[in-house]
């Protein structure tokens, strides 16, 4: 006689509820596919939560076609942090899934493989694979590979995250709030926290999103100057100055530049390297050496960009070949978005 035994971490997987956090300005053109690719998902989440920071398109027109529970605060009111924290706050369940409103789950088992870390108690946090699509810039894909890597093995640093695509335990949010005063960079300063005090961050590149970047170069510069303005209140002896900024700018371009590997690939992404890489070190830059006293009055530019450019339709074209059966079964079909 055959006895079939459910695996315990299955039974406490299940058990394990958990609500998403969304922060969202002016996503029309993104929402919809974000809440589609959740709805897709073997594992669903109790709870969806939208914190909207004074959205004038459709965004929550959109969302409210989905069973999705919005908050809105004022623009005025907007920190990543604080909007972070207004979602925490209003979450019921166990273990919270925050993502950007410009991302889209890329199969059907993100959730449950994001989540599945959470077996351990002493894991704070998980953060999963981010990638680009079509319309990436050439050296984001390179940032998405070195901050993303496929292989947890090769992850650099022991309390990295992005809140773009992580999950945290409500518990360890409650000890310990996101920080409402940092222009950028509130994922990992909780996450430096939660490792000084012996907790676990856990890298989950199963748990694969599609990151949509579509950003002017003035809004790349700003988007790391704003990141380096945290920095150096997280890692105060981080510094950078001319000598470093030169070295930087010339040393990524160069190994941006060999990755191309085909010269069709390098006459269609060289200028776009020159000018990603010179606004992210120029922005780093500005924003480690920036006086105290002028970082208030860059807000609005940091938090409120122009509206974005229109998304591109196209299909991915980077899906790796190895185990291509299943991983094909499980892709999510965005073809109506």
């Amino acid at each position: 006689m055959f006895i079939y035994f459910r695996p315990i971490y299955f039974e406490m997987l299940n058990n394990l509820t958990t609500s998403i956090v969304i922060r969202a300005l002016n996503e029309q053109l993104h929402i919809g596919k974000l809440l589609y690719g959740i709805q897709q998902q073997t594992k669903l989440p109790d709870e969806i939560i939208l914190v909207d920071s004074g959205s004038t398109d459709d965004t929550l027109l959109i969302a409210s076609s989905y069973e999705v529970k919005i908050e809105k605060i004022s623009k005025q009111d907007f920190t990543f942090g604080r909007a972070l924290n207004i979602g925490c706050n209003l979450a019921n369940n166990d273990i919270l899934i925050f993502l950007s409103a410009h991302v889209y789950p890329l199969d059907k088992n993100w959730l449950s493989n994001l989540i599945k870390p959470f077996e351990d108690d002493s894991v704070a946090c998980s953060y999963g694979k981010q990638r680009g699509n079509a319309k990436t810039k050439f050296s984001e894909h390179q940032v998405f590979l070195s901050y993303f890597p496929n292989e947890v093995a090769d992850i650099k640093t022991n309390y990295f995250c992005n809140n773009a695509n992580c999950a945290i335990r409500k518990k360890a949010w409650q000890k310990i709030r996101y920080d409402e005063d940092l222009t950028g960079l509130e994922d990992l300063d909780w996450a430096k926290k939660q490792h000084n005090i012996g907790n676990k961050i856990v890298y989950v590149p199963s748990a694969e999103i599609i990151h949509v970047h579509e950003e002017s170069w003035r809004q790349i510069k700003n988007r790391y100057k704003r990141e380096a303005i945290a920095l150096r209140r997280i890692e105060s002896h981080i510094s950078m100055n001319f000598f470093n900024l030169t070295y930087l700018i010339f040393l990524s371009i160069f190994s941006d530049l060999l990755a191309t590997r085909s010269i069709k690939s390098l006459r269609a992404n060289w200028i776009s390297i020159i000018f990603f890489r010179f606004n992210q070190y120029l922005g780093t830059y500005e924003g480690l050496n920036l006086k105290n006293n002028e970082i208030n009055q860059l807000k609005s530019t940091f938090y409120y960009p122009p509206k974005k450019i229109k998304e591109n339709k196209g299909k991915l074209n980077n899906i790796k070949n190895s185990n291509n059966n299943e991983k094909l079964k499980n892709l999510i079909n965005y073809d109506s978005f």
